[in-house]
């Protein structure tokens, strides 16, 4: 069943070059944007209240 299963994947996906390279760019840019969204997330919990954002209320009138 497992070699059924990796043939499948041969077939589709690793025979072509073209299709493989675009599957690991597509895949490349998918992580980079999970892990920027999510460190960027991480960052403004740790720093909640530290940063212009939260204080630029307290200096600037409009």
């Amino acid at each position: 069943m497992l070699y059924r299963f990796v043939g499948t994947i041969y077939r589709t996906l690793l025979r072509r070059n073209s299709v493989f390279l675009t599957g690991v760019f597509t895949t490349a840019f998918v992580t980079e944007i999970v892990f920027d969204t999510a460190a960027d997330k991480a960052w403004d919990t740790i720093n909640r209240g530290k940063q212009w954002k939260d204080i630029e209320n307290k200096y600037v009138q409009n």
